[in-house]
């Protein structure tokens, strides 16, 4: 395994980690370490594989729910997203990456509240209401999904463009 990928693999173990610390709800780093790790690891099982491993770990800490099936294969859909950045990664296509990640994330997990919930009529005006009142919680997730990317992604440049290595001599 090079360097590059134990990088790659420690910013990622960052951001499950995050997790498990006090945050606001719904700004965790999830959507983001599932498209940083589509984008940069190179081989597209370890891209899949790697961010649901973290997501499995960092909930056996905080418990299984019953949206988990919709959640990972949000997760799934979010890392293939990060796949296509592999191509031509920039800084618009990543902000765009992040809030396609951070929509298909609430428009899949938002839609199985609504098809197995009590909460709302099961009629398009249910899905309607479900989706309305969920908007708060998209809100926050935007951000910090917009947030944690900025993160991993501005890292890994630094780390990886060599600029590290020439702050690193000037300390």
């Amino acid at each position: 395994m090079r360097p590059r990928f134990w990088l790659a693999l420690s910013l990622i173990a960052m951001a499950a980690f995050a997790r498990l610390i006090p945050h606001p709800a719904n700004v965790t780093p999830v959507v983001a370490m599932a498209l940083f790790s589509g984008s940069v690891l190179g081989r597209r099982a370890f891209a899949i594989l790697i961010p649901l491993a973290a997501l499995f770990v960092s909930d056996l800490a905080l418990g299984f729910h019953d949206q988990m099936i919709s959640v990972y294969g949000s997760i799934v859909l979010v890392s293939l997203i990060g796949i296509l950045l592999t191509k031509k990664p920039s800084a618009g296509r990543v902000v765009a990456a992040s809030v396609a990640g951070s929509t298909v994330f609430f428009l899949i997990t938002n839609f199985t509240v609504w098809l197995s919930g009590e909460m709302y009529a099961k009629t398009g005006f249910g899905l309607i209401q479900c989706y309305t009142l969920a908007l708060p919680f998209y809100r926050h997730a935007l951000i910090g999904d917009l947030a944690f990317t900025g993160l991993l992604f501005g890292a890994w440049a630094l780390l990886t463009s060599g600029a590290a290595s020439k702050v690193k001599g000037t300390v």
